[in-house]
C-alpha cells in the first residue's frame, strides 16, 4: 500500500496537483491555492518550522508524511523533496483515503476534515445559480 500512495503523489505531480519544494509549495499556501501542505518524516526541524509558519492561520492542513526525504524525493522524480502542497481537493481527499489505510489513527482527524471540505466543494457545484443568489442573500431584480 506505500508504495501505491507513493505512485500516486506522482501521479499528483504529472497532473500538476502538486507544488514541490519548500518555495513553490510555501508560495501555494500564500496564495490560497494549498489543500494540504505534505511534509517528510525526516524533515528538518527548520523545514518543520517554516510549514508551521506558512500553514498558521490559514484554511491548509498540515500533514507530516510516513515516508522519507528519500522516498518522497524517488516517487516524485526530485532530490532532496521534504515538502509538497497538495493543490486540487479532489487528489487532497483521495490521498488522505489513502494515507488513513496506511495508519487510520494518526490521519483519522485530518481525513474527516478533508472529506468535509471535499462534500462542502461539491455541493456548491452543483448549486444552481438562484440557489447560490438565494444562500448569498442576494435578490434578483428585474429591471
Amino acid at each position: 500500500m506505500r508504495e501505491k500512495t507513493l505512485e500516486f503523489l506522482g501521479l499528483m505531480r504529472r497532473a500538476n496537483a502538486l507544488q514541490v519544494g519548500e518555495n513553490n509549495a510555501g508560495e501555494a499556501v500564500r496564495a490560497g491555492k494549498a489543500k494540504l501542505l505534505l511534509l517528510a518524516s525526516d524533515a528538518s526541524e527548520n523545514a518543520k518550522k517554516r510549514a508551521e509558519s506558512f500553514v498558521g492561520g490559514r484554511s491548509c492542513l498540515l500533514l507530516e508524511l510516513p515516508f522519507s526525504k528519500e522516498e518522497l524525493s524517488s516517487a516524485l522524480g526530485l532530490g532532496g523533496c521534504s515538502m509538497a502542497a497538495v493543490t486540487e481537493l479532489g487528489f487532497a481527499n483521495a490521498l488522505i483515503k489513502r494515507l488513513q489505510e496506511l495508519d487510520p489513527e494518526r490521519y483519522a482527524d485530518a481525513a474527516e476534515e478533508v472529506a468535509r471540505r471535499f462534500s462542502k466543494a461539491e455541493r456548491r457545484k452543483s448549486e444552481t445559480a438562484k440557489e447560490r443568489m438565494k444562500r448569498n442573500g442576494k435578490r434578483r431584480t428585474n429591471v
